[in-house]
């Protein structure tokens, strides 16, 4: 189990542009003539060199309608095909009007005669299979004073061409109104915000989170020895106390150098008014803090939340200040057993379980209900690899397993350090063993430096506990260690009863116990 400390950051991701658009599959081939060839044409007639496509060689526009009967045929054309004779045309190139039928005369697709464009491209070909054409890009002509029809082919491509025209224009159209509520050059879609979303109402996340934030500040530790590190803490009240932890400050409680900056950037400098190693409770205090907006963040009741409820944790992780992480309480009295690395006594706790990511430098920030109320300061974390202590394990992260000290418990210490400095811890005063897991909490055979394992005349020699005897519940807590013993004996007070669970040779028997009082520690 670790307590927290200290710093990194992520780069921001590039966005995507547009591609550009495709070229022509082929650029070197010229695109298809828009036009249909003319009504009339007779193998062999010669071209009229220069003619406008769909023209009349006198450049007049041609009448609708089969050529004249008087129209001599050339000498050398050869007699008409017969229509199953036409070279068929899977597509037209040119336009038409799309039925796929031929026209009997001449095999060319319906509406049209004489050349045609063949599926695979190449030059014009006449309807009758015969010799080609005029050259690439010219129509075929008739024979001088033939009138010719009207080019139906023009027609087509100019209609396309409109429809074309209409649909980019209705695309501009609708650019350009967007463009017009969204000024600027810009061309990607605007996403509206949701007004509930967007409301921040009460409860939300966001809404927490700003009301919370101004009350947080980032605390840096140095020692006279120069070591130190970062945590969090968060305005206790109007008279500029600071709640935290104590592995927080530990290293500059003795003339060391203590800094609390706020969300705005102001920095403050303060000093210990009190902490209490077994708890991983400290109170600092701002000094001249006339300028500091003080505003004290609401406390919750610990000892109401559930399982599942809503959590939200506020701190500078690695340095990174003012960061909220979410999630739930994952269980309620989690004996944990913690320390700061520096060799100092171990910190007991009966703590909320979360899994808000909780980091190196969240130490002593506030964990928050879905009211904004604190439930907790954060104090410790599992860590993946072997360290227990912050020394050993400066480089864990959040796996999803966070310890706060339930803020009931943190409130009372806080309160016993303002007024005298010194922590009250309740005791049954008999020592136990703390390695011995799983059975209960067993009352060793000697105390420290060979003192009797049960003070004479305390709590624990009054109820009639003696060495050996194995201790199972705390009230309808099952204890399964000495961790978990003293974990729960401090979630009281002094003067409290409760009610003692024990074995002794294989019975089981259940007495009541008056908890006394140690100041200060030892």
């Amino acid at each position: 189990m670790s307590t927290e400390n200290e710093g990194a950051a992520v780069p921001p991701a590039a966005g995507p542009h547009p591609a550009p658009p495709a070229p022509h599959p082929n650029p070197s081939v010229p695109p298809a003539p828009d036009f249909e060839p003319t009504a009339g044409a007779k193998p062999g007639a010669s071209d009229a060199p220069g003619a406008p496509i769909g023209a009349a060689p006198d450049g007049s526009a041609g009448a609708t309608g089969p050529a004249p009967s008087s129209a001599p045929p050339a000498p050398s054309a050869p007699p008409p095909a017969s229509p199953a004779a036409a070279p068929a045309a899977s597509a037209s190139a040119g336009a038409g009007d799309g039925s796929g039928a031929q026209d009997p005369a001449s095999g060319a697709p319906a509406g049209q005669s004489g050349a045609w464009w063949s599926a695979g491209g190449g030059q014009p070909q006449d309807g009758s299979g015969g010799g080609p054409g005029g050259p690439w890009g010219t129509a075929p002509v008739p024979p001088p004073g033939a009138p010719e029809r009207k080019p139906r082919g023009l027609v087509a491509a100019v209609l396309a061409a409109v429809l074309v025209a209409g649909a980019i224009g209705g695309g501009v159209g609708f650019w350009a109104a967007d463009r017009e509520d969204n000024p600027g050059d810009t061309t990607t879609v605007s996403a509206y915000g949701n007004p509930k979303t967007e409301s921040r109402a009460p409860g939300s996340v966001s809404n927490i989170a700003g009301k919370t934030l101004p009350s947080v500040v980032t605390i840096d530790a140095q020692g006279s020895n120069g070591q130190g590190g970062t945590g969090t803490g968060f305005v206790y009240d109007k008279q500029g106390h600071i709640l935290t932890n104590n592995h927080v400050v530990a290293s500059a409680a003795e003339n060391g150098k203590l800094t609390a900056t706020f969300s705005n950037g102001k920095r403050y400098t303060a000093e210990v008014v009190g902490r209490a190693q077994g708890y991983d409770v400290a109170v600092i205090k701002l000094k001249n803090a006339a300028g500091a907006k003080l505003s004290p963040l609401p406390l919750g009741n610990s000892d109401r939340v559930a399982v599942g409820d809503a959590t939200v944790a506020i701190g500078a992780p690695f340095g990174l200040s003012g960061t909220v992480t979410t999630g739930i309480v994952s269980a309620k009295n989690r004996p944990v057993a913690s320390s700061d690395g520096g060799g100092g006594n171990a910190s007991y706790m009966s703590a909320l379980q979360t899994d808000a990511s909780i980091n190196p430098g969240n130490s002593g920030g506030p964990l928050l209900n879905a009211d904004g109320g604190v439930i907790g300061i954060n104090s410790a974390i599992q860590s993946a690899g072997n360290g227990s202590g912050l020394g050993e394990s400066q480089q864990s992260g959040s796996i999803g397993l966070g310890f706060a000290i339930p803020i009931n418990q943190a409130r009372n210490v806080a309160e016993q350090l303002i007024k005298t400095g010194r922590p009250v811890y309740p005791v049954i005063e008999a020592t136990v063993n703390m390695k011995d897991t799983g059975a209960g909490a067993t009352i060793a055979s000697n105390g420290a430096g060979g003192s009797p394992a049960v003070v004479p005349g305390g709590p624990a020699a009054k109820a009639g506990l003696k060495s050996g005897d194995v201790i199972t519940k705390l009230d309808d807590t099952v204890i399964d260690s000495g961790p978990t013993l003293i974990s729960e004996i401090w979630t009281h007070k002094p003067g409290d009863k409760v009610a003692l669970t024990y074995k002794r040779d294989g019975k089981q028997s259940k007495v009541d116990l008056t908890l006394g009082q140690r100041k200060g520690d030892s």
